[in-house]
Order: C-alpha cells, then sequence, then structure tokens
C-alpha cells in the first residue's frame, strides 16, 4: 500500500477522537508505524522524541520485548475470559493482589476496565449504589474541578470540567458541580499569597457545599496534578486544606491516578507527592505503559463491604464490561509492574528530575513564556501575549498549535493544550535524551520567537 494512499484512507473512513474534524480533512495526518525507546517513527522514516509519552501513558518507552512475550504467551495460554458470575482467572487475580500491596489500603478491592474514562464512570457508580445501600439517598450530588480531566463517558465527562468536552454533548448532567481551579499563576488576585490563595478556594468549595445541601454529595474527585486541564501543579498545602472541608461534611476524596500514577511525580502514587488522603483510587495508563488497554479501581474494606452486602439483597452486583479483567491485559500490566521494579523506575524519576526542571526552568526566560511549571517528569509551559499581564494571543490555541507543529517538524512531539505546551516524556528517558528533546523543544521556540 502506498504510503500516501494510507492518508487519504484515513480521511475518507476514520472518526478521529479530540479533532477538529473540518481541519482534519485539509491536514496530512501523522501515521506513525514504530517506536523504540523513546523515539517513534512515521511511515516515511522520520524520527521523533515522543514528548508526550502516547497520551500520559508510555512509561517504559517502545518496543519492550519483556511485554510483548507475556501478551503473546498469554494469548496462547488463555486469550480472554470473564470475571462475572464467580468466574476468573490467575493473572486477574496476581494483579489485584500486586494493586492492593502498592496501595495505601491494607485490605481493599480491585475492580478492572478498560480506560480512565469507564473507571471513573464506575467510581461514580459505586458511590452511588453505597450511599443508596447506607441508607443516604439524598448523597447524589458529585463535586469535581474545573479544568480537571476525569474521562468522556456521560458521567465521566460531566466530572471533567473543559468545557471543549461538555458543549453540544449536554454535558455536565444535573448534580456535578466544580468548584476552583487551584492554578496560582492564572487564578490570584492581586496581592493574594498562595496561602491566602488556598484558604480562599476552601472557602469557596465549603460555601458551595452549604448553598447545595451540606449532607447532599457523595463525593468529590481529584487529579494530583491537572493533566490534560493543562498540567497545573496544586499550591503548597492546598489537598490537606480542602481535604479539612471535605471531612467535615462526610464527602470522600477519589484519587484520580490515571496520568501520575506510577512514577510520573517520583513517587508511585501522585497522593504521596500533593499530601492527598484518598478514599479511593483511579487508575490507568502507566498500569500497561499503555500496551494494552487496561485501568482499574482500587477501595478499600471499608467502602467494599456495604457493597458487597447490597448485592446479596439484590442478588446480583449488576455493573461490569466484557472487558473487565482481561486476561492479556492483565498480564502485561502485571509485568509491567515487574518491570518498574526491576528497573527501580521511580528512583530513576528523581535522579533525571533535576535536570529535567532545570531545563523546563531555563525555558521561561523566553518573552512569551509566561509559567515554564512542573513537577516529576512532566512539565508545561503556558505561552503569552504579554509576560506581565498574562494577555493571551488572540483567537486562544492558534500559537499552541502553531509551536506544536514546528515542534514535530523538527523531530518532537508535545501536545497544544489551548496554548499551554505539555511535555511528558517515558520515564526510561535517560539525562542524554532530556537535553536531546530539550535542545530540539527549545530551538523550535526559538524559531516561533522569529516568526511572530
Amino acid at each position: 500500500m502506498k504510503t500516501d494512499n494510507l492518508a487519504i484512507k484515513d480521511i475518507e473512513n476514520l472518526f478521529h477522537p479530540a479533532t477538529n474534524l473540518v481541519v482534519h480533512e485539509d491536514t496530512d495526518p501523522l501515521i506513525l508505524n514504530k517506536g523504540e525507546g523513546i523515539y517513534v517513527y512515521d511511515i516515511h522514516g522520520n524520527r521523533y522524541i515522543e514528548g508526550l509519552a502516547g497520551l500520559w501513558c508510555n512509561a517504559l518507552g517502545f518496543g519492550n520485548e519483556s511485554l510483548v512475550e507475556t501478551a503473546a504467551n498469554q494469548m496462547q495460554k488463555f486469550g480472554y475470559g470473564s470475571l462475572f458470575a464467580s468466574k476468573s482467572h490467575e493473572p486477574a487475580i496476581m494483579l489485584s493482589e500486586k494493586l492492593i500491596e502498592m496501595s495505601p489500603y491494607q485490605e481493599g478491592k480491585v475492580f478492572f476496565g478498560n480506560s480512565g474514562s469507564d473507571a471513573n464512570d464506575t467510581q461514580y457508580k459505586l458511590f452511588t449504589y453505597l450511599n443508596n445501600a447506607l441508607g443516604k439517598p439524598k448523597k447524589k450530588k458529585f463535586l469535581a474541578r474545573k479544568k480537571g480531566y476525569h474521562g468522556i463517558t456521560v458521567a465521566s465527562g460531566s466530572m471533567t470540567g473543559i468545557p471543549a468536552n461538555h458543549k453540544l454533548f449536554d454535558l455536565p448532567l444535573p448534580n456535578f458541580f466544580h468548584t476552583d481551579t487551584p492554578h496560582f499563576y492564572r487564578e490570584q488576585t492581586s496581592n493574594e499569597t498562595e496561602e491566602g490563595f488556598v484558604a480562599r478556594l476552601a472557602n469557596n468549595l465549603e460555601q458551595l457545599i452549604i448553598k447545595e445541601g451540606s449532607d447532599s454529595f457523595m463525593a468529590m474527585i481529584a487529579e494530583p496534578l491537572i493533566g490534560a486541564g493543562g498540567v497545573l501543579i496544586p499550591p503548597k498545602n492546598y489537598f490537606p486544606v480542602i481535604q479539612s472541608v471535605l471531612d467535615k461534611y462526610d464527602i470522600p476524596l477519589i484519587d484520580d491516578e490515571v496520568v501520575c500514577g506510577f512514577g510520573r511525580t517520583g513517587n508511585c502514587w501522585g497522593y504521596e507527592t500533593f499530601s492527598m488522603r484518598p478514599s479511593s483510587i483511579t487508575i490507568a495508563k502507566a498500569l500497561s505503559s499503555g500496551y494494552i488497554p487496561i485501568s482499574a479501581v482500587i477501595v478499600p474494606e471499608e467502602i467494599f463491604e456495604p457493597i458487597k452486602k447490597a448485592s446479596n439483597e439484590v442478588g446480583v452486583f449488576g455493573h461490569g464490561y466484557t472487558y473487565s479483567g482481561h486476561p492479556v491485559a492483565c498480564a502485561v500490566a502485571l509485568r509491567t509492574l515487574e518491570i518498574y521494579e526491576e528497573l527501580n523506575l521511580f528512583s530513576h524519576v528523581v535522579k533525571i528530575t533535576p535536570k529535567f526542571q532545570e531545563r523546563v526552568n531555563k525555558l521561561g526566560t523566553f518573552e512569551f513564556v509566561g509559567e515554564a511549571r512542573g513537577i516529576g517528569l512532566i512539565a508545561a509551559l503556558e505561552i503569552v501575549k504579554n509576560k506581565d499581564t498574562k494577555e493571551n494571543f488572540d483567537p486562544y490555541g492558534k500559537v499552541g498549535k502553531q509551536i506544536a507543529e514546528i515542534c514535530q517538524k523538527n523531530g518532537l512531539i508535545v501536545r497544544a493544550i489551548g496554548d499551554v505546551i505539555a511535555i511528558c516524556p517515558p520515564l526510561i528517558i535517560t539525562e542524554e535524551q532530556v537535553d536531546e528533546m530539550f535542545d530540539i523543544l527549545e530551538a523550535s521556540l526559538t524559531e516561533f520567537e522569529k516568526s511572530v
């Protein structure tokens, strides 16, 4: 098949997610066909650093033979099996045991899915079921945050606080509420300290809870750092202060670890980095290093027990997916976690972080970079027209797209989130490759600067 034909067939047949569907018809899609380590190659043989780890997920890079072998072996042995009606298989059992061991819970249960979206949909259903089981039918409202991203199903899309994911979809559904974005750079008032900013956000949260009914919220969901909303790092003590408000009104905190989980911030979990106390945890992405679709919800025993009891009264726990705990996905995920340990990968992230963040901070010297922010091996550059006033370019998003296209031309894939450039490479990246990546990014920003 001619490579030119692939682009034509793409435009004729493929319905792309998260894409401007009109612009796409006049755009040559980047068609990738192989990867090795932190690099990917297009059908023309051009090489790129995968600077966003695919979609925040490819921790081990491309071409990991051990994961390929694990998948092939499991496919040969037992390629599909359901967990419905008390059926089980070894990969799901062993992976669930491993995840409980890695979790903050001494005892608990793991519910498997296929994506972060369906896992957060499961979280919503679990807490609805739980409160009904506990005789608390008024607790039906759900808290999330503006710019937070939690998925794209009807329920998880309602948790998400990004307008583009709501418009024309009639989302969010009723009973979903969004509180302030903890982004000090953009959301602070004049002369406000970080401490004062956090106190104001906590007060706003409490006032929202009181207004809507102090006994009406089933849970709040939060990412340790906001990923797809712009790589927003919470201010110091944000979560302990917010959590004190939630505790006051008996509102559990769901920890969405889909982006942060498994080493991205330098700890295994983002909740450790930002002092969260999660009531339950959502994981996906790096759970399998992106090699195969799998997600999970981890709940402690005190949440599981009332659900278990209620399921007996109903006759069945009426929730689950065809591919919940797919044996191939579970086997690959379990091997992924083993490789993390074998490589001592989280310690590697800690070792590489100073070089990575040094290069991030250096980019803050560009006149059009309003804020260079990051932690661990994730970062973002906020592009502005005026550094002093933080004024955006008009129209918003055009410049971010332009910079991302320059980076791609120069051999680096990044993601433009409006006019925010997100960077999130595979965790196996070396110090030399960090320099290679940021050399391309710095040269691309200089190229953009000359064009303005």
